[in-house]
């Protein structure tokens, strides 16, 4: 890992980073602990790690989300909602349930705005988010229960816990690159530093994978 890791610094230094911030190793970015496998077959997959009470993840959303509309077809993006530690699980909760209802993308931005812009909300109250859901999204508070609930929850959670810890993620708004590279807002610099980082990285990895 560490090979891989200085090799893809060594491409990205000759290519010249167009970033405020000239990468480094360990500090603009790095191995993950472990490496994490991915499900998105010979696409680069990138994951955020973010947190619905978390500022930084809302001042990221909407960088996110730009980049993410224009994806090149060789890459998959992905959320995953982090819990490393247990009252962050009702906000985990809260966007699982979104997903299972088809809401994500009518309502994450909006669960966002909720809690942080309108200060009506508060991510560890479970009780409340699933009030809010069932509002915003027009449904019988029991059907948002039950997507809170559901069979699969559990084993969600579990996963989000595990990417978290096998990420060394130290906190969020946290990016995987194709389970190998961890980077964040902070280590980049900023948001566009983040958005900057993760195409250069993801360029470089597809040049990694064509030799």
């Amino acid at each position: 890992m560490k090979k891989l890791l200085l090799a893809l610094f060594v491409i990205i230094a000759n290519t010249g980073v167009g970033i405020a911030v000239e990468p480094k190793p360990g500090v603009n970015f790095k191995a993950t602990n472990e490496v994490i496998s991915t499900d998105s077959g010979n696409k680069i997959e990138v994951v955020e790690l973010f947190w619905y009470g978390c500022i930084h993840c809302y001042t990221l959303d909407p960088y996110i989300d730009k980049w993410a509309d224009t994806l090149p077809k060789d890459v998959v993006f992905k959320r995953i909602p982090a819990i490393p530690r247990k009252n962050w699980s009702p906000g985990a909760k809260a966007y699982y349930a979104l997903e299972t209802l088809d809401l994500d993308h009518k309502l994450h931005e909006k669960l966002f705005e909720a809690i942080h812009k309108e200060k009506t909300l508060n991510p560890v109250d479970e009780k409340n988010l699933i009030k809010w859901i069932a509002t915003n999204g027009k449904l019988d508070t029991a059907e948002v229960n039950s997507a809170f609930n559901s069979f699969s929850m559990n084993a969600k959670l579990s996963r989000s816990f595990k990417m978290f810890k096998s990420a060394g993620a130290t906190g969020v708004p946290s990016i995987i690159i194709d389970g190998r590279y961890l980077t964040s807002s902070t280590m980049a610099g900023g948001e566009q530093n983040t958005i900057d980082l993760m195409n250069y990285i993801i360029d470089n990895i597809r040049k990694e994978k064509t030799k």
